[in-house]
């Protein structure tokens, strides 16, 4: 019998899911859901779902497995109107960069403990890290592969919850790293919330400026490039809800950011020639050592690899997240 999984939000992301699970599509059944029907319609065109569904109890109500692929301020009220829906053995899967934040609202509104969330955040295929389009059209089947999934979850959780997500990264051809939801929004914080933060605020500062009506003529390349995460938030409506959630290691990259300009700015004010071309020339060393081991995943460390299942079909293995207690009450 085919799993049966819906994707809850069809941008980029939930859009990038359902084509990644065409390769199995005869194995499951891909349900969409999406506030903009429009969006819906485009991503069921597109052959990222099998099917649409306009109510959200009806979308979720037979769904072995739910993905949230949502922006951030509309993740709880979601879970809100779907969790007494959700069947009882189902698993919920968030793909938000506030994994702390929305574990908790799960283990918060969830019914029962025979429902079971899992965080996993992806990260992006290197071959497309300098495209910018963000919504259904941008959708890639192969959106995740070669590249990281944090994947976390609450304390105690039947581990086979944790094998169903370690095989739909596989199946997304991604690597798997386990951690915890702490550790995972620290590394969110640097490497996904500080540069939105920082090109709205080199957004800001510059244009505010009384320069900036002559200023915004010359502004080119770098100014474009610089100031490209400001155009794609993490939410839809109220802006800087990620950074809230995830405060106390956005404010300590917040400090590092603002430490580090400080000091750039002292050398300056001192005319420290040497101080700043070395800090300079660290910064573009550093740029290029991380582009070329980012596209060619040549990392110094390995990240973890997934516990994966042995033998048996792709599909099979997807089924392995039927909660043990459940197998061992029908024997």
């Amino acid at each position: 019998m085919p799993v049966q999984i819906t994707i809850l939000g069809l941008g980029q992301v939930g859009a990038s899911f359902g084509l990644a699970l065409a390769k199995i599509k005869d194995q499951v059944i891909r349900t969409g859901n999406d506030r903009d029907p429009g969006i819906a319609r485009q991503a069921e065109k597109a052959g990222a779902v099998d099917k649409t569904v306009i109510n959200l109890p009806n979308a979720v109500r037979e769904a072995d497995v739910v993905l949230l692929a949502l922006p951030v301020d509309e993740i709880r009220e979601t879970i809100e109107v779907i969790a007494q829906d959700l069947k009882p053995g189902s698993v919920l899967i968030d793909t938000s960069p506030a994994q702390s934040m929305v574990t908790q609202w799960a283990q918060d509104l969830l019914p029962g403990s025979d429902r079971y969330f899992v965080a996993l955040t992806p990260s992006m295929n290197p071959a497309y890290l300098r495209e910018t389009e963000t919504g259904v059209a941008s959708a890639r089947a192969d959106l995740f592969k070669n590249s990281l999934m944090l994947i976390s979850s609450p304390q105690g959780i039947d581990e086979s919850a944790l094998t169903l997500a370690s095989n739909l990264t596989e199946i997304l051809g991604a690597t798997a790293l386990f951690t915890d939801p702490v550790e995972a929004d620290g590394l969110i914080a640097s490497s996904r919330l500080l540069p939105g933060l920082v090109s709205a605020a080199l957004v800001n500062a510059v244009t505010g400026q009384p320069g900036w009506r002559e200023a915004r003529k010359m502004a080119g390349y770098a100014f474009a490039t610089a100031t490209e995460p400001a155009l794609h938030p993490e939410e839809r409506k109220a802006l800087g809800q990620a950074a809230l959630l995830n405060a106390e290691n956005t404010l300590r990259m917040l400090d590092t950011m603002i430490a580090e300009l400080g000091q750039l700015r002292e050398e300056i004010a001192g005319q420290n020639t040497a101080a700043v071309q070395a800090r300079l020339a660290n910064a573009r060393e550093a740029r290029e050592r991380w582009e070329n081991q980012r596209l060619t995943a040549n990392w110094e460390q390995k990240p973890e690899q997934p516990r994966m299942p042995t033998g048996g079909e792709v599909i099979g293995r997807l089924f392995g997240y039927k909660p043990k207690k459940d197998k061992e009450q029908k024997q």
